[in-house]
């Protein structure tokens, strides 16, 4: 059976990603070097076009991937998680990316790529100590931080589990404390 043979039959005749059956292509995933079915995916037009040019993205399209981010297909889980890596900014991509599961390994293939397509400029968050802050970290608050907005102070030791990034302001990083989201100042936590 031929890699497009495959391919259909695994997508059941439809772009894996926003579910078009017209105008299907084959997306081989990069770096993949040689063409098979583990190394690809099926897509329509629109997707193939957006996936090969960033210039021509248009977020709203990109809401499909609110369904295909649970397909079983490593493939598939690999270019949902960047493309929504890549439309983080619009703010609910990283809703998604935030409910998203994928095995380590395919994680590791996500983020392949990852150091290419990141610009100089980009937004590093570091904790007090110096260490890079990533989406998902657990954190410690090593200072007691009072809530703006609430009587809720959060107490020095408290631990805040899968922080995500405020991707405009190296800064801060939010997450829950007492079961309520707030953003905290990254020189008042320890990555653990």
């Amino acid at each position: 059976m031929s890699v497009e043979q495959d391919l259909m039959q695994r997508a059941d005749s439809s772009c894996e990603l926003c579910g078009s059956k017209t105008e299907l292509e084959i997306y081989q995933v990069p770096p993949a070097e040689k063409l098979t079915s583990e190394e690809a995916i099926l897509v329509c037009h629109t997707c193939f076009e957006q996936l090969q040019d960033e210039d021509k993205i248009e977020p709203n399209h990109w809401r499909c991937l609110n369904d295909s981010m649970w397909n079983t297909t490593p493939a598939v889980q690999v270019v949902a998680w960047r493309m929504l890596n890549k439309l983080k900014n619009e703010g609910w991509p990283q809703d998604l990316l935030d409910m998203m599961y994928m095995e380590e390994e395919t994680l590791a293939w996500a983020k392949q790529t990852l150091g290419e397509e990141k610009k100089a400029d980009a937004i590093i968050h570091r904790d007090s100590n110096g260490a890079i802050i990533e989406a998902g970290d657990n954190v410690v608050l090593i200072k007691d931080l009072p809530v703006k907005g609430s009587s809720l102070v959060a107490k020095r030791g408290t631990a805040v589990r899968r922080v995500s990034l405020v991707h405009d302001n190296e800064e801060q990083i939010e997450g829950k404390v007492e079961g309520q989201q707030i953003v905290i100042l990254t020189k008042f936590v320890k990555k653990t």
